[in-house]
């Protein structure tokens, strides 16, 4: 898709982060925008700054882990605006704790999103998207999706899944002949605030992982923005955002299951700092 004018984009989790960053780029580029999130306010946010930028753009309340909701939702945008022809399913959360510690109601909320936001969205998507007859479908996974990583297991769990769910897809669409595109995001560290809004820990646990995590965080949200349009522009399978998603990518390629040694090892002397070991 090297043209975005006129193109009808809808973006999960659009009130911050990449969703709000990818629908400011897209609208500068005369795509039309539905964008959705559970933080009414956050939406409101983009959808003004993307109205300012002279975007047609409208927001809509949903939460991407109610099937019925957003197959209700791809009807009402598909009645809005005439038609689909890009879909990025972006609406993610975090949870920081280990197997022990997890709780299984944290876990399904957290699956919930990361893995059942994106099944939802694609399948109440996908009829729109080859009807359109020039289709893209972006699903985010993560560098987490290539790695394993102590006390992130659920995330772990939902971006892996996330990848083989849209890589299997990519290869339907590929030997069925429709006319969509499938890309598959693996973004390293980004400055959102999706760990400021994670799950598990204590508060102080939590501050502590945020803030570290904003440390080393290499890519802003624009950036990251630029980096997936990019790629749907060149109809990538797998889009990489930022130097150390590309270094997290090359581990698992050269060391093989190796890696996770020196990970754990890593993780006992945090807990030993932390008092937990």
């Amino acid at each position: 898709m090297k043209d975005f004018t006129d193109k009808v984009a809808v973006i999960t989790g659009a009130g911050s982060g990449i969703g709000a960053a990818l629908a400011l780029e897209l609208g500068v580029r005369g795509a039309r925008l539905a964008l959705s999130d559970v933080d009414a306010e956050g939406l409101a946010g983009t959808v003004d700054a993307a109205k300012s930028r002279g975007a047609d753009v409208r927001g809509y309340a949903l939460d991407v882990s109610d099937r019925a909701a957003v197959l209700a939702h791809a009807d009402e945008v598909a009645d809005d605006f005439g038609r689909v022809n890009v879909v990025v399913n972006n609406a993610g959360v975090a949870l920081g704790a280990t197997v022990e510690d997890m709780t299984f109601e944290d876990y399904d909320w957290l699956m919930g999103i990361n893995l059942g936001g994106v099944v939802n969205g694609t399948k109440a998507f996908l009829p729109h998207l080859i009807g359109s007859g020039d289709g893209h479908l972006v699903n985010i996974s993560s560098v987490f999706g290539f790695v394993g990583v102590p006390t992130q297991s659920a995330y772990n769990a939902a971006k892996f899944a996330v990848r083989g769910f849209t890589e299997a897809l990519r290869e339907e669409m590929l030997a069925a002949r429709h006319p969509v595109a499938v890309s598959c995001v693996h973004p390293g560290g980004i400055k959102t605030n999706i760990a400021r809004h994670a799950r598990g820990g204590s508060d102080g646990d939590q501050e502590a992982a945020a803030a570290g995590f904003e440390k080393i965080a290499m890519t802003t949200p624009k950036k990251a923005a630029e980096t997936i349009i990019r790629g749907v522009e060149r109809r990538s399978a797998r889009i990489l955002i930022g130097p150390d998603a590309y270094v997290i990518d090359a581990i698992p390629r050269v060391l093989g299951s190796a890696y996770q040694r020196p990970l754990a090892t890593l993780t006992r002397l945090g807990f030993k700092r932390m008092g937990k070991n």
